[in-house]
């Protein structure tokens, strides 16, 4: 179908994003659907790029694993339907809060199979571990969001779930939150998850019990302050899945945890509300009330620490501008990949809405 195209082609998963990367002829991935080798011994799975997450998460569950990045289900805060599929969570290297301890989709993926823009079937990686040889062209494919290759097939390496998890939480001002979150994350006391919001500051440690209460002790006399155990699953859930913001343009800022809360002072002045997570390495923030949907503040505060997306909202391009240096290097990449620029053409160009 891609070696057959006459023009652009616009890629789509399982409908989950709202309205599909670039412009031209819809192709979809959804019926590249079925786990194709699942070895719990070997903690690794094989499926198709259109196989949902939930049947994925639901299979690995009976045999007490997971997906250890923790998959967002963004379709609350776009207002989307859909389904969530593994292509399209390699499309955008998506992750959760346990990012700070385990990293991205990218960083679990062994696997790789697509078809370029010329038509031509290309592996990278392999299906076990020990079978990961050659260029990397897998961690080149997470986050490309379509524009290198249609995603046929995807191997993950995977991870047991822990005995046990447990939250603490605290209530204290924004800036002494998150220093706890940054002071936190760099104990030894692995910990899994570090957020604030409306519901106070958060950490997560998970792991087998005994080593959970120790550690969650140990983490509460190091920090000092008045934390309390707390049901944490619906929050994390809320942490992963955009903070749970109200209406308005809804941007995901990445920048250095340092700078957090000088990109959000950036905002006086701008109604907005937001939620931390990473130890304040990403920022969810809801704008409401501006024409730009916040773009030009947020982008202005964000100078040389981060970067934005918008995720829901129009006035502004969704990427953030690349620095010329990087932007020829992605050029140039996708120049290889597909030299008709075929695949998902033009939207970090022109920041077109996916």
């Amino acid at each position: 179908m891609v070696r057959a195209a006459s023009g652009a082609l616009s890629l789509c998963g399982g409908g989950t994003r709202g309205v599909a990367f670039g412009a031209g002829e819809v192709l979809e991935t959804s019926s590249l659907s079925g786990i194709r080798l699942y070895e719990p011994g070997a903690l690794t799975l094989v499926a198709g790029a259109g196989t949902p997450v939930a049947e994925v998460e639901a299979v690995l569950a009976a045999q007490r694993q997971r997906l250890a990045f923790e998959v967002p289900d963004m379709r609350g805060v776009l207002g989307r339907g859909g389904v969530s599929t593994l292509g399209g969570v390699v499309a955008v290297n998506a992750c959760g809060p346990r990012r700070v301890q385990v990293g991205s989709a990218r960083d679990h993926l062994i696997g790789v199979r697509f078809v370029d823009g010329r038509g031509t079937v290309v592996k990278s990686g392999g299906r076990v571990m020990k079978n990961v040889t050659g260029l990397d062209l897998v961690k080149l494919m997470a986050g490309s969001h379509g524009t290198l290759g249609v995603i046929s097939e995807v191997a993950f390496k995977l991870q047991s779930m822990p005995e046990t998890e447990m939250t603490l939480r605290t209530q204290v001002p924004l800036a002494e939150g998150l220093g706890l979150l940054r002071q936190a994350l760099g104990s030894p006391f692995e910990v899994s998850g570090a957020a604030f919001g409306r519901f106070g500051a958060l950490l997560r440690i998970e792991g087998m019990e005994a080593s959970v209460r120790y550690r969650a002790q140990a983490l509460q006399d190091f920090l000092g302050g008045d934390w309390a155990e707390v049901a944490g699953r619906t929050l994390w859930a809320i942490v992963r899945d955009g903070g749970g913001l109200g209406e308005g343009a809804l941007w995901r800022v990445s920048c250095k945890p340092t700078a957090a809360e000088a990109v959000v002072e950036a905002l006086h002045g701008v109604e907005h509300e937001a939620t931390f997570d990473w130890g304040g390495g990403l920022i969810w923030i809801a704008v409401r009330g501006v024409a730009d949907g916040g773009a030009s503040v947020i982008r202005g505060a964000l100078a040389g620490v981060g970067h934005a997306t918008l995720l829901r909202g129009s006035g502004a391009a969704v990427f953030h501008p690349e620095p010329p240096g990087v932007a020829a290097l992605s050029r140039a990449l996708r120049a290889k990949f597909d030299p008709r620029a075929v695949l998902n053409a033009g939207i970090f160009d022109q920041g077109a809405r996916g």
